[in-house]
Order: structure tokens, then C-alpha cells, then sequence
């Protein structure tokens, strides 16, 4: 069997002549580029500014903790923030991570909360499979059974052919009148 494409293959590193290609290559280089700096954050801990010009002279930025510090910081001749802006900073990682511990606690106890429903609807279920058989498919109900089922169909037919537009099954009023109304 022969290959229909040649595969994944090394671009040459030169200037892209149709204004298309050239700007949806930057937006998608772009998020790549910012998608490795902020991985670069959570692993290592890292502060990181990037500014990129695009070809269309629009700004883009990424920073972590923010672009406006890392830059002053480096204006400043690579000056360390003093404590208090330290102080700061980690005051609001550790709000952060608090809020985010709730959220995520919430989410567990919500999807316990699911689970222990499902659990519930499955036995539910099982415990309702040998009473119902009637919602067996047909194709696994014995020959009485479906004399019961036939039997019953046709008692619903008569029912609801009545005179009066009411049908009762045991006790239980299905149609009201001529509205589809349904009681339970």
C-alpha cells in the first residue's frame, strides 16, 4: 500500500510571501508559544513575560503573575519585589487556591451525590426487573405473558373507546374529557 501524503515535514524557516498563511501561522504559533510559557509557570514556578507585535501591529501579552511586573522588575535592574509585594502575591495564590480547593470539593461531593443516586436508580431497576415483565423485550416474554399483555391492551382499547371520552384502568383516571390531559 503506498502513502497518499508524505507525512509530518520540517518547514524551512523563511518568510511567508501570502498575507493568509502568514497571519493564521502567527495566531496558531502564538497560543503555542503562550501555552508553553504557561506551562513553564506551573511546573517551575517561573515569573514570565511575553510581548509579541503581530504582523497586523496588534500587541498580544502573556505574564504570570502579570506582565506589569516582570517588566518593572526588569527595568529596574532585575531589582527582587520587595516583601510586601511578596506578601501579596502569595496572599492571593493562596486565596486563589483555597477557592479553588472549595470548588473542587463541592464537585466531589456533588459527584458522590450523583453516584449515590445512579447506585440507588440501579436498584432500583434490578429490583423492579422481575415484578415489571412487561417491559422485558417482546422477543424474551413467555406465551402467557403476552396473552396478559394482548388481554390488557385490548381491555385499554375498549376503555378508551367509551361513550364518554373517559377511560379508567384499574381506578386510575388516564383521559380527561377531550383534552389529552393525563392524571396520575
Amino acid at each position: 500500500m503506498t502513502r497518499k501524503s508524505r507525512g509530518r515535514q520540517k518547514i524551512e524557516m523563511t518568510r511567508m510571501s501570502k498575507e493568509s498563511n502568514l497571519l493564521v501561522t502567527f495566531s496558531k504559533r502564538r497560543s503555542g508559544l503562550f501555552k508553553k510559557a504557561s506551562e513553564l509557570c506551573t511546573l517551575c514556578s517561573a515569573e514570565i513575560a511575553i510581548i509579541v507585535f503581530s504582523p497586523g501591529k496588534k500587541v498580544f501579552s502573556f505574564g504570570h503573575p502579570c506582565v506589569e511586573s516582570i517588566v518593572n522588575r526588569y527595568l529596574m535592574k532585575n531589582s527582587t519585589p520587595s516583601s510586601s509585594t511578596l506578601q501579596l502575591m502569595e496572599a492571593h495564590r493562596n486565596a486563589s487556591v483555597r477557592e479553588l480547593n472549595m470548588q473542587l470539593t463541592n464537585m466531589l461531593s456533588q459527584l458522590e451525590a450523583e453516584k449515590q443516586c445512579g447506585e440507588e436508580l440501579s436498584k432500583i431497576r434490578k429490583a423492579s426487573q422481575g415484578t415489571c415483565w412487561w417491559e422485558a423485550p417482546i422477543n424474551e416474554i413467555g406465551l402467557q405473558e403476552l396473552e396478559q399483555l394482548k388481554a390488557a391492551m385490548e381491555e385499554l382499547k375498549k376503555n378508551v373507546a367509551n361513550e364518554d371520552g373517559e377511560a379508567h384502568w384499574g381506578g386510575v383516571k388516564l383521559f380527561a374529557g377531550c383534552s389529552w390531559g393525563v392524571e396520575f
